[in-house]
Parts: structure tokens; C-alpha cells; sequence
């Protein structure tokens, strides 16, 4: 089939990939613009962008879809149907109708729960005990348009958002390539009006941890969060990014370390940190951190 592709980050990468791999045809790649990135603040290519530049594809970075003239040129590609994966862009009416088969989107949630920018993060913070991958038919709302297929995956008690996100990833990709292969026969479900909920991006006001707040919502927001933008605390004067936990036995006053291994307070139950990241270096196990940093028992948290 001849595709237009439509992504930004890792997540859609692997949904590339497997377009290119089972033989697609990829007219262009759409991506946001490069971002000032590193040391330098120099841009950089989106991951998409780059592995469709590796691949040998016309790359694709407008700042909008409303321009009648970026309208035209989409429609000049002749795709028989468009793939989006968290692309960043809103696709205008225009965009949407002309593909012949349409605009499917590979959407990390299963719909209707979990529309928006962030549904890895918030599905972990809410403490989902599943989730998904849902390819959906689009239209003109937001992650509003009947989904074509669907598979849930079990949210493991200690997954981050990371190793969540490599798992979403995947397997969104194996199912667009089964979507668009089965796309005469896989009929469109409506989604239910019920169950409805927003993930909305996550601010970085919320990633400062409130050790007041329980223990299971305190280790729910440090693996949310991971890798980025990184739960963080004030350790002395250090500003100290939490990467790993799990609920641990304890109590004491919010954020106090009840031993010398980082087993934290919170306001009900504790935590046990299991990796950190100090400002300017690489993440660490948390055994490795304390040998350098030592956090005795009694220390506050802040």
C-alpha cells in the first residue's frame, strides 16, 4: 500500500520500521520540526525524522497542517492511506479526507480510556492494572474515531513508563501492520461514550514528589515519570531524580529514610528507592548512589 507517515518521537519509530519492513510504500514521512537539543542546544531530528532520513525517505517537518499549500502538497502524494503515531500535529479536515482509505492512528491506550498527549504516564499514575494498543480510524475530535483493533497488556507492579512505552511500542507496530493487511475485513467499532477519560501532558509541576501522599501514589508517580521528566526530591541541597521504587513496610514522618538503604517515609506506608540520577551524571542503582551519597537513617527529604 502506498502510506503517508506521520510521527515524532521513539514510540512511532517502531511503527516505521515495521510499515518499511512488511513492504509498504512510503511515500513521506511527516515529523515535528527539529528541536535545540544537548549541550549545545544545536537542532536535532526527530527520531522518526532521522530513521526515515537513514531509510532513504522524503522527510517532512511543517510547523502546521492549515496551510492550504501544505494541504495541497499532502494530497499530491496519492496515498492510499495515512498512518499517525503520536505525530504532535492536529490534522485538519483537509488532511484527514484525502487518503483513500483514510488516517489510522497506532494510539497507546485502550480507547476510550486514555485520549491525549500522555497515555502511558497517566495510565501508571492512575493505577491501571492493564492497557494497550488501539488503532483507531480518525476524525475530526480528539482520539474520538472508531477503533479498527485492540490488545491490552498487563501493567507489571514495578514497570516504569519506559520499559511500558518499548512494550506499547511494539506492539503498536505489529498491529498496524495487521490492520492495514486485514483493513477490508476488520470492521469499525464505535467507541462507548462511557469510560471516557483525558490524559493530559504531564506538567512538570507534578513531577516534584509530595511525600505526604501515600506510599502507592508516591511509587506510581516515580515510575510514571521515568525516565522523563524524572519524580524528584531534595536530598540536602542536591536535587535528585527518582527513577525506580516499590511500596515498602515503614512508618515515620513524610520523607524521612528509615534506614540507610533509601527506604523513604510518605504519608502512609514508604517506598524503597531502587534507582536515582544526581544532576549531571547517569542514572544508578541505588546501592551505588549511596556509596557516594550516603543517605543515613533520619535524613529528611524534601
Amino acid at each position: 500500500m502506498r502510506l503517508v507517515f506521520m510521527g515524532t518521537p521513539d514510540f512511532a519509530r517502531a511503527s516505521l520500521d515495521a510499515l518499511v519492513g512488511a513492504g509498504h510504500e512510503i511515500a513521506a514521512v511527516y515529523s515535528q520540526p527539529p528541536r535545540p537539543a544537548g549541550r549545545g542546544q544545536k537542532p536535532r531530528p526527530s527520531a522518526v525524522a532521522a530513521r526515515a532520513g537513514a531509510l532513504g525517505i522524503e522527510v517532512r517537518t511543517p510547523v502546521s497542517l492549515r496551510d492550504p499549500a501544505e494541504q495541497a502538497a499532502f494530497v499530491a502524494l496519492g496515498a492510499e492511506a495515512a498512518v499517525v503515531a503520536a505525530y504532535g500535529l492536529i490534522l485538519p479536515r483537509p488532511i484527514l479526507a484525502a487518503p483513500a482509505r483514510g488516517c489510522l492512528n497506532v494510539h497507546a491506550s485502550l480507547l476510550p480510556r486514555w485520549r491525549g498527549a500522555a497515555p502511558i504516564q497517566r495510565a501508571i499514575l492512575a493505577g491501571d492494572a492493564e492497557t494497550g494498543v488501539a488503532i483507531m480510524q480518525m476524525e475530526a475530535g480528539l482520539d474520538t474515531g472508531p477503533v479498527l483493533l485492540a490488545e491490552p497488556v498487563a501493567i507489571g507492579p514495578e514497570e516504569t513508563a519506559g520499559a511500558l512505552h518499548d512494550r506499547l511500542a511494539a506492539l503498536g507496530a505489529r498491529l498496524i501492520v495487521d490492520a492495514l493487511a486485514r483493513l477490508d475485513d476488520l470492521p469499525p467499532v464505535p467507541q462507548p461514550a462511557e469510560g471516557v477519560t483525558y490524559a493530559a501532558k504531564i506538567d512538570k509541576a507534578e513531577a516534584r514528589v509530595d511525600w505526604t501522599r501515600p506510599a502507592a501514589e508516591v511509587d506510581r508517580l516515580i515510575r510514571a515519570l521515568s525516565p522523563a521528566p524524572g519524580a524528584w526530591c531534595e536530598i540536602g541541597a542536591e536535587r535528585v531524580r527518582l527513577l525506580r521504587s516499590r511500596p515498602a513496610e515503614g512508618q515515620g514522618a513524610p520523607g524521612e529514610a528509615l534506614d540507610d538503604a533509601l527506604t523513604i517515609a510518605c504519608g502512609d506506608g514508604a517506598v524503597r528507592i531502587l534507582e536515582v540520577q544526581r544532576a549531571g551524571r547517569g542514572p544508578t542503582d541505588a546501592a551505588a548512589f549511596l556509596r557516594g551519597f550516603p543517605v543515613p537513617g533520619g535524613t529528611a527529604l524534601a
